[in-house]
């Protein structure tokens, strides 16, 4: 683990391959498990903000379902994450031909309608932070759906830091990640040359 100016990062960020592949996955990570994406106070109300810009853009049944009850609710631990529907969908997931899943929140982003790429929480997966009160974890979410990323990762040599590297400068800043992929190399170098 590394001790980066208090978060504790797991030693799976350098030792396991990530690259999303899409083609296989068809973006499964959007429309598989039991709760929605995590967010914080402050990307709810962005949520909110940005609906109209991406309000067209959501399945009927989503736009239903964020109607009833908003664009998210607590959870069983008691995070705040996006509203599902179906038990599973986020509702600001759409599709495109050949049913590839993506988020109308990031598509949007792409067009230039909107200054939010999407909730960090998404745009770090498979990475997973949690608060601690002295610390914050980050931590691999290992997931069966995401084998295809790992085996496509180690094909293109690209370690879960290294696919990660935007994401996290956005949530941690430039120096954090300089430090961590300071770390990451001379742990190679150490540990994982041959």
């Amino acid at each position: 683990m590394f001790d980066i100016k208090g978060t504790l990062v797991s030693l799976e960020l350098v030792e396991r391959f990530f690259c999303c592949d899409l083609d296989t996955c068809l973006g499964a990570c959007c429309i598989e498990g039991d709760a929605g994406a995590p967010i914080s106070e402050k990307e709810y109300k962005k949520l909110k903000e940005i609906l109209p810009e991406v309000w067209d853009e959501l399945l009927p049944r989503a736009q239903e379902e964020i109607k009833e009850h908003g664009v998210a609710y607590l959870d069983q631990e008691g995070e705040l994450v996006t509203q599902i529907i179906d038990g599973k969908n986020c509702v600001f997931t759409c599709y495109e031909p050949g049913g590839l899943c993506s988020c109308a929140i990031e598509k949007a982003y792409r067009a230039g309608k909107i200054d939010f790429r999407k909730p960090i929480s998404c745009y770090l997966y498979p990475v997973r932070i949690k608060k601690f009160p002295t610390f914050t974890a980050v931590n691999y979410d290992r997931w069966k759906i995401c084998k295809c990323a790992e085996v496509l990762g180690r094909k293109e040599n690209i370690r879960v830091y290294q696919f990660l590297k935007q994401p996290l400068i956005d949530r941690f800043g430039q120096e954090w990640s300089d430090e961590l992929v300071a770390n990451c190399e001379l742990y190679i170098k150490e540990y994982l040359s041959d």
